[in-house]
């Protein structure tokens, strides 16, 4: 068993960790707000326990061990997020910040009777894969709006930013998961777009265009 902040360290390394390269400590540190000497002091902890690789000077990445345990808190907290949403009206908003609590609960067969209560679901509120008890998780073919030509069409089907600020912006436009999305313009000047959504025409700057992720229509 382990503990809370050793879990949040743990998440934050998977979240930064691309492939096989370290994560700085700074990253770490940026990330979780806290001093570079307190993510040192976790890192030769979790080297311990085997959870993560360290290398001084140059920071850590996730043992074969910390990678289950990390999958294993994200698919806490995604089927919490669904549960808060389908079972006790939570707007997709509201759900982050509860879910951070709850996935920390231990138990093993709490999480996979969630699970099955919630009809084992493949993304949570924001368009996120959930794992499978044993790791797995759908892979979906997704692009960045902001990668995207005009005359690109396709179906929202996830968020980059799942912060209440961002879908709060969502929902005062009206845009969810599903909702179907054109790419009519987009301005040299400053790269913010031009779309069509709901049949409505929305002007969207660049950063919001880094946050939309796309499955595009054949």
């Amino acid at each position: 068993m382990h503990s809370v902040s050793e879990e949040n360290y743990i998440k934050t390394i998977y979240h930064l960790q691309e492939g096989s390269a370290l994560v700085s400590t700074n990253e770490i540190a940026t990330r979780m707000n806290t001093k570079a000497s307190s993510v040192t002091d976790m890192l030769k902890k979790l080297a311990d326990k085997n959870l993560a690789e360290y290398i001084p000077y140059r920071g850590a990445r996730l043992t074969e061990n910390g990678w289950t345990c990390a999958v294993q808190i994200i698919r806490k907290h995604r089927l919490w997020e669904v549960f808060l949403v389908q079972k006790l009206n939570f707007a997709w908003d509201e759900v982050h910040d509860v879910a951070e609590q709850l996935e920390h609960i231990q138990s093993r067969k709490l999480i996979n009777e969630l699970d099955k209560l919630l009809g084992y679901p493949k993304r949570d509120p924001h368009g996120d894969p959930i794992p499978d008890q044993h790791g797995n998780f759908e892979k979906t073919h997704k692009t960045l709006v902001s990668q995207l030509n005009k005359g690109d069409r396709g179906t929202l089907v996830g968020v980059m930013d799942s912060s209440s600020q961002f879908l709060k912006y969502l929902d005062k436009h009206q845009i969810q998961l599903g909702t179907s999305i054109q790419i009519l313009d987009r301005e040299e000047f400053d790269q913010s777009f031009s779309i069509q959504a709901n049949d409505k025409t929305l002007q969207i700057s660049e950063q919001i265009a880094d946050n939309l992720y796309l499955k595009l229509q054949e």
